[in-house]
C-alpha cells in the first residue's frame, strides 16, 4: 500500500554517532537500524533518519562549543515526549540544549519548548500527556 504525504525526515550529521545517542537519550526514541553511514529511528511509514555527512564536506563544517543554534533553516524537526524537564535534562549532559521553562508556551493544548542538539540543528519537543 502507498502512503500519502508526510512519512519522515533526514538529518545530516558531522557526528552520526553523537547524534544518534542524543536523540536516542533526549527524545527517548531507539534506533531501529544502525550502519556505518546511517541511522534510522521509527518505522515504515513514519521515519527519521540520521545520515553521515562525507568526511570531505564535514571537514568544511566548523561547529562551536557550546554549539550555537542554527535558526537560519527552515525547518525544525518536533518530537513527542513525556517530560520537557526531563528532555532539558538530558540534552544538556549530552551537549545540547531545550530552551528555559520561560521559553515554553501551550500550541494546540500541548506544552511545547524549542532546543538544539550538538550539531546546533534546531528542534521543537512536544510534552504529550
Amino acid at each position: 500500500m502507498t502512503h500519502h504525504g508526510f512519512i519522515g525526515a533526514v538529518l545530516y550529521a558531522k557526528d552520526l554517532a553523537w547524534l544518534v545517542e542524543f536523540y536516542r537519550a533526549v527524545v527517548g526514541i531507539e534506533p531501529q537500524t544502525a550502519e556505518k553511514g546511517f541511522a534510522v529511528f521509527g518505522s515504515i511509514p513514519s521515519q527519521f533518519v540520521i545520515v553521515r555527512i562525507p568526511k570531505n564536506v564535514a571537514r568544511s563544517i566548523d561547529i562551536s562549543s557550546p554549539p550555537k543554534p542554527r535558526h537560519g533553516i527552515p525547518l525544525k524537526l518536533v518530537f513527542a515526549v513525556e517530560d520537557i524537564a526531563n528532555a532539558r535534562d538530558r540534552a544538556a549532559r549530552l551537549g545540547g540544549a531545550v530552551n528555559a521553562v520561560k521559553h515554553e508556551w501551550n500550541f494546540e493544548g500541548t506544552k511545547v519548548c524549542d532546543g538544539h542538539d550538538p550539531e546546533g540543528n534546531v528542534f521543537q519537543i512536544r510534552q504529550i500527556d
